[in-house]
């Protein structure tokens, strides 16, 4: 009797995870379609708001800005106030900003409004996965909920600019924003009812100035990367650099000299840890880069549509997402070190399959390419999660989770500007000894593919076509440069990866999460 009474718990236990799971999965699902769902709209933006460059500028990066740097500040904070909380504050939030974006009567409103949502995603993605470690303290269980949760994060990059398109085409701009609140209606009751709340034992009064500390010179970082990315290099780009790098420095100090830090910075000390940081931050900087200028080359190079690009682009997510349905029965087989380090080289293999690509379209060797670079990015980064948060403290998982976040974004930014300055020191040389075309010209072609086809048709005549197609050839030259470059950083992630642990250790926890029963869901509804 008490054995079937111990399955029956069991049951109700998977099954209130399953809820769990599905809830935090629709978090992260608005947050990543909201990431990249307004690349598509800035054109009826600026038709409708008529912002200035600047104005525009930062209606795009206000959001990713904001986040990234917040990411610490409420990943700790929810260890301390409690992650569900969080967590439906940021549904609220989220909600609310939504709103005043899709009705937004000025581009100043736009930018404020894409600021607000920047808190309200730094306030729901540490919290998902913090509680993801809470829920499911086994590892085996908690390996395929990771899983899961990084396929929904691919599949939320990918339907961003598909569904952005999608409305555009149906509706005004503003309802990319939109699209966002009834999610978030139906997701703030099912959270308050279904969420078990949990908090890390930390004790002391949380660091306030530390936060603070952490999120400015993140903030003065990671804008510093994106004007990097942007090819800008002047007094605009230097001093937030500077300025952000001061302030992280003397934020460690702060941590290490404190009796309660707000990060526990003996985390880093574990290889483990440490090497998954690692690997994150070189995993997505590998893809968002060479996201960005595959796209380029789809569109400029082979003369393919938007919609046309996002649909060659599609077997990269599909395979992502089949990697983190498969990662936890991988990671249980293979341990992290020969996952990571295998997903690292099965990149590596994909990015020299891409060197192939030329002037000419080839279908099958873009599909074999993106398959095998979804797969094994994806491989990676799921087994480099799932590593760093098994290897936190419990109390320290909304930390953890929040390093991590940071660790994404900040790769990501590192990619663009890294892979984007090799992209521009190959392809730029080469333009400028095209015969007939003047150096001033010449000077302007060499800033992008786009803008040499422009000066290309200002030129007219067998100058101007002599210009475009020696800009293709240094395009694609530069193309294969930065494929090779790509792969060798690679390469060194899959050395960095060798000091994981060779085997998954599953032992099973002394504690597990309440969740929340169906009696005690009126005493579970604290306020928030």
């Amino acid at each position: 009797m008490s054995g079937t009474t111990t399955a029956a718990a069991g049951l109700r236990r998977r099954a209130a995870g399953a809820g769990v799971l599905v809830v935090l999965c629709v978090s992260l699902l608005l947050v990543a379609v909201d990431a990249t769902v307004l690349h598509v709209a800035v054109p009826a933006v600026t038709e409708d708001l008529r912002p200035g460059a600047i104005e525009l500028l930062w209606i795009v990066d206000t959001y990713p800005l904001v986040c990234a740097s917040l990411l610490i500040l409420f990943g700790t904070l929810g260890d301390r106030v409690g992650r569900r909380r969080v967590l439906l504050l940021g549904y609220t939030l989220f909600g609310v900003a939504s709103a005043l974006a899709a009705f937004a009567p000025s581009a100043q409103v736009l930018i404020l409004a894409r600021g607000l949502l920047g808190v309200g995603g730094a306030m729901i993605m540490p919290a998902t996965l913090s509680i993801l470690r809470q829920v499911f303290p086994d590892r085996r269980e908690r390996a395929l909920a990771i899983g899961i949760w990084s396929a929904v994060a691919a599949v939320g990059a990918a339907v961003g600019p598909l569904l952005g398109g999608f409305l555009l085409e149906h509706f005004w701009w503003g309802s990319v924003f939109l699209v966002n609140i009834p999610l978030m209606l139906v997701s703030l009751p099912v959270g308050r009812l279904l969420l078990p709340e949990s908090r890390g034992t930390a004790k002391g009064p949380w660091d306030v100035i530390g936060a603070l500390m952490a999120a400015a010179g993140l903030f003065a970082v990671v804008l510093a990367v994106k004007r990097l990315g942007g090819g800008e290099l002047g007094v605009f780009t230097v001093v937030p650099l500077v300025v952000g790098a001061v302030l992280l420095v003397l934020f460690v100090r702060r941590q290490r000299r404190r009796t309660y830090p707000l990060v526990d910075l003996r985390m880093f000390g574990r290889p483990a840890f440490s090497t998954s940081v690692g690997c994150i931050v070189l995993a997505m900087l590998a893809l968002v880069g060479l996201e960005l200028i595959a796209a380029q080359y789809l569109q400029l190079v082979l003369g393919l549509s938007p919609l046309e690009t996002g649909l060659r682009l599609l077997p990269l997510t599909f395979a992502a997402m089949a990697a983190g349905l498969a990662g936890a029965k991988l990671l249980r087989r293979f341990g992290p070190r020969r996952m990571v380090c295998g997903g690292f080289c099965l990149t590596a293999v994909a990015v020299l399959t891409l060197t192939a690509m030329g002037q000419s379209d080839n279908p099958g060797l873009l599909l074999c390419g993106f398959v095998l670079l979804g797969f094994g990015l994806e491989t990676t980064l799921f087994a480099a999660y799932e590593s760093m948060l098994s290897e936190a403290p419990p109390e320290q998982a909304g930390g953890a989770a929040a390093i991590g976040e940071t660790s994404y974004q900040l790769g990501a930014g590192i990619g663009i500007a890294l892979l984007g300055s090799v992209m521009n020191a190959a392809y730029a040389p080469g333009l400028s000894s095209v015969p007939g075309v003047p150096a001033s010209a010449s000077a302007s072609a060499g800033h992008s593919l786009g803008e040499a086809y422009e000066v290309a048709a200002q030129l007219g005549g067998p100058v101007g076509v002599a210009l475009r197609r020696a800009a293709r050839d240094c395009f694609v030259h530069g193309l294969h440069v930065t494929l090779l470059v790509s792969a060798g950083l690679l390469l060194l992630g899959a050395v960095m990866a060798l000091r994981l642990p060779r085997t998954m250790q599953c032992e099973m926890p002394a504690a597990e999460v309440e969740l929340p029963a169906p009696r005690e869901v009126a005493e579970s509804r604290v306020s928030v």
